[in-house]
């Protein structure tokens, strides 16, 4: 059957009409092709302008053109054109229900323009350039029952031409573009499921995973739990470091009981602690006799720590003599104890910490280059509190509930004042310092809440405890001054000369500024 521009609304085309055998073979051969191109990839724009390159070659056709709808938009736009220049094809820009292409998209049905010239509809945007001596033949893309776009061609114009037979092969090979557009779709649902589904789940993690023995929300202490997360089901060495009183032992905790060692022994080794007499016995243990007092044999902290975790702290105080055995362990899994000759084989997951800078120790030649590559594995760095304000709170009222309890005091909470000291305060001593204050404090109080005056000296500002000072600098230093001018007097019992020799300076100079600040030494003689 013929559709033409004069009746859109015409019935489906019939794909049963009788085609010229030679047609015929083209047309297999075609869509056998077109649908291996389908096939490399579920990606459209991969594929289609191939497709519409065999399209031309089989059916002679001068342009081959795929137009897709933008939902949002409502602009149709040329995705792909064979025969066109990018130029051209930039060109092709429609509205729904405008020109031949519009009308087929609004319409969801093929259209037919004999010869170009004569109709109106065939708007020809893209500047072909033969308008009086062309048929265009365009047939919509659908999903379903919803048109995602069109497919078009352009021959050259002939009286006798049957564009039915145009219409039938363009509406086959636009239900095969549907297919793939279908699955393209799917796919990209899927994958847009599954990174969602990620997400969701990494979120979920991020918010399920925080150890137990750690308390902190921050963004800080967060990149922690990730690294905790992400090392403990691993057997790789870990190096914890930051400042004292940050929480190292708690971080190498959390790793081992997160780990698939849980169960296995956690054995702790303070290396600063530890006198170098001793610290190669504690570490790889002695035999019966191997120096004056080794009464026995002993088992040292490797041995212990056989098939869990061997935590060493301080890792930066570690003689260079014990160091080249360490090395050792960490490399082989062996060792011998001190007096011994048997070889001792270990299944141990080491960790340490450090609040030291070990890369420049290394530099200074006071630590092994290789041995701090070997622990280096994974290191994870544990901020100071001044850098996690947002836990300060949290963590106090942690303390706090931890101290009331022990103590048997029913202290409810800290007062405002409170806790704007503890968030002004630049903690030196980290965690273990806020620990120390808040455990005072719960000492000292005297009712049901922690006030500023409950709190250390050190933690007494100005502002906090109402003694901000007024005026300039000079004003200022000038009261420092006379201050100690006076305090010098009084020591000197208003001898000038001797409270001069007292703060280092020359009799001359102290009575110019005796007389400046307007103070009478005779009223300290007596």
């Amino acid at each position: 059957m013929m559709v033409n521009t004069h009746n859109p609304e015409n019935e489906n085309v019939d794909l049963s009409l009788p085609i010229n055998e030679d047609r015929k073979v083209s047309e297999l051969g075609l869509l056998y092709e077109i649908s291996r191109l389908l096939d490399q990839s579920l990606n459209l724009r991969d594929v289609v302008n191939p497709v519409l390159e065999a399209m031309s070659d089989a059916l002679d056709m001068q342009f081959a053109t795929l137009t897709l709808l933008n939902r949002q938009t409502g602009a149709i736009l040329v995705e792909a054109a064979s025969g066109l220049s990018e130029q051209q094809a930039s060109r092709g820009r429609y509205k729904l229900g405008e020109g031949v292409t519009g009308q087929v998209i609004l319409t969801g049905k093929p259209m037919v323009i004999p010869q170009t010239a004569e109709s109106p509809l065939f708007l020809d945007r893209t500047t072909r350039g033969k308008r009086g001596n062309t048929s265009f033949v365009c047939v919509p893309i659908k999903v379903g029952s919803d048109v995602v776009g069109a497919l078009s061609i352009d021959r050259d114009y002939r009286p006798d031409a049957v564009l039915d037979d145009d219409v039938r092969i363009l509406t086959i090979i636009s239900a095969m573009i549907a297919q793939a557009v279908k699955l393209r779709r799917a796919a990209q649902e899927e994958q847009e499921r599954l990174e969602a589904e990620n997400e969701r789940l990494r979120a979920e993690l991020k918010d399920r995973f925080r150890p137990s023995n750690i308390i902190g929300n921050s963004h800080e202490m967060q990149i922690v739990y990730d690294q905790i997360a992400q090392v403990s089901r691993s057997p790789a060495t870990v190096l914890i470091h930051g400042e004292t009183g940050t929480g190292k032992e708690l971080v190498a905790h959390a790793i081992h009981y997160n780990s698939d060692r849980a169960d296995q022994p956690f054995v702790k080794a303070h290396c600063a602690a530890l006198p170098e007499t001793i610290i190669e016995s504690e570490l790889f243990g002695h035999e019966k006799g191997a120096f004056t007092g080794a009464t026995s044999e002993r088992k040292g902290r490797f041995e212990l720590a056989n098939g869990g975790t061997l935590f060493l702290d301080e890792i930066g105080d570690i003689p260079p003599t014990i160091q080249i055995k360490l090395l050792r362990v960490l490399q082989e899994r062996e060792f011998e104890r001190i007096g011994g000759t048997k070889t001792i084989q270990v299944n141990v997951r080491v960790i340490t910490a450090t609040n030291k800078d070990l890369l420049a120790l290394v530099n200074q030649g006071k630590f092994r280059e290789d041995l701090y590559y070997r622990l280096h594995v994974f290191p994870i760095y544990v901020p100071p509190l001044r850098k996690r304000k947002a836990d300060i709170v949290l963590l106090a009222d942690h303390f706090l509930d931890k101290y009331a309890k022990m103590s048997g005091r029913q202290i409810r909470r800290l007062s405002s004042a409170v806790i704007d000291m503890l968030m002004s305060y630049h903690w030196p001593g980290n965690v273990r310092e806020l620990e120390n204050v808040i455990e005072r404090a719960v000492l000292v109080a005297e009712g049901d809440v922690i006030h500023p005056h409950n709190l250390p000296p050190t933690l007494q500002t100005a502002e906090t405890s109402g003694t901000k000072p007024g005026g300039n600098l000079k004003s200022l230093v000038d009261l420092y001054e006379r201050d100690i001018i006076k305090d010098a007097l009084k020591s000197s019992r208003g001898n000038v000369a001797s409270a001069a020799r007292a703060l280092g300076t020359t009799q001359r100079i102290l009575g110019y500024k005796v007389h400046k600040h307007g103070i009478d030494a005779k009223q300290y003689s007596s």
